[in-house]
């Protein structure tokens, strides 16, 4: 099976490392910049934290996505405003079998890639492995957690099982959701609360636990998202969001946030696509969202800055 993962982020090179390692000998990693991807080629992906600090190779990474050929799996990994170009570019690797899986933040990613690639091909998924960006291939896998995947129909599938399958073998514990908007929503509450803070207190995943004031910030963040998908009539896939925000801070306690990461290489973050986002469906379901509305111009102030 040929996989291709677009973006070489920490994600991205996570996944693409992963499976090659396992003995997937068809990965390639599509990167919009040439010399980075030619790096990578040659220098393969040098993975630190879980599973020991090691060098992957056998990654055929390019910035020509003709060079691809048709994939048989393409796994998006890049930032959510960064969707629109990334599933264009992949277009020429999408075949009439071809499966294109969204691993991303955010609520808008699913749309953006059915418009272009087709709903058909379309495959959600959440995962809440954590990993550090520590330089060009080179990353630190500082946290580990559930993967789901599940068709936009919620149907059950035999491209989902092969799909989960070779996630499995990779290392990446995954179940099939039969209401994978549930799973994206949980994901995304949960990024909701932890990612806005650390780039704001600049702690790690874990040390947000260690206060009681960024304790008490988890919680009435995750409590307030809960309440737009209560009023949006989504079912989370947990009982307790502060509970399971918490849950992940531990899972993950080592891992710089994506946002925090963002923030720190003065980056463009993705708080339109998380709080931001938030804060848009809770106008549509005619409620408020003050504490992530807060967040979302605290941390674009910090973006505009840059």
């Amino acid at each position: 099976m040929k996989v291709a993962v677009v973006g070489p982020g920490a994600m991205g090179c996570l996944f693409a490392g992963l499976l090659a390692e396992a003995g997937r000998r068809n990965v390639w990693l599509l990167d919009r910049h040439e010399a980075r991807a030619r790096k990578i080629a040659q220098d393969g992906i040098r993975i630190e934290g879980i599973g020991g600090d090691r060098s992957v190779f056998g990654i055929r990474a390019t910035a020509d996505p003709q060079e691809i050929g048709i994939a048989d799996l393409i796994i998006i990994c890049v930032k959510s405003y960064d969707t629109e170009e990334a599933s264009r570019s992949i277009l020429p690797a999408v075949g009439n079998e071809t499966t294109v899986l969204t691993l991303q933040n955010g609520l808008t990613n699913v749309g953006v890639i059915s418009q272009i690639a087709g709903a058909d091909k379309v495959i959600a998924g959440t995962t809440s492995h954590g990993a550090t960006m520590l330089g060009e291939g080179h990353i630190r896998h500082a946290g580990t957690g559930a993967t789901a995947i599940g068709e936009l129909s919620g149907a059950g599938s035999s491209r989902a099982e092969q799909i989960a399958k070779i996630l499995e073998s990779a290392g990446f514990q995954t179940t099939i959701s039969c209401n994978i908007y549930s799973s994206i929503w949980g994901k995304l509450v949960i990024n909701a609360a932890i990612n806005p803070l650390t780039a704001i207190t600049r702690l790690k995943n874990g040390q947000l636990l260690e206060s009681g004031e960024t304790k008490k910030l988890l919680s009435m963040v995750a409590e307030e998202s809960a309440l737009v998908a209560e009023a949006l009539q989504i079912s989370l896939p947990y009982d307790d969001a502060a509970s399971a925000v918490e849950a992940v801070c531990i899972a993950t306690s080592s891992n710089i946030s994506s946002m925090l990461q963002d923030v720190l290489k003065g980056k463009r973050t993705e708080i339109d696509a998380i709080n931001g986002a938030i804060v848009k469906e809770a106008e549509k379901a005619g409620i408020k969202a003050p504490i992530n509305e807060t967040l979302t111009y605290l941390v674009k102030g910090m973006d505009s800055k840059h």
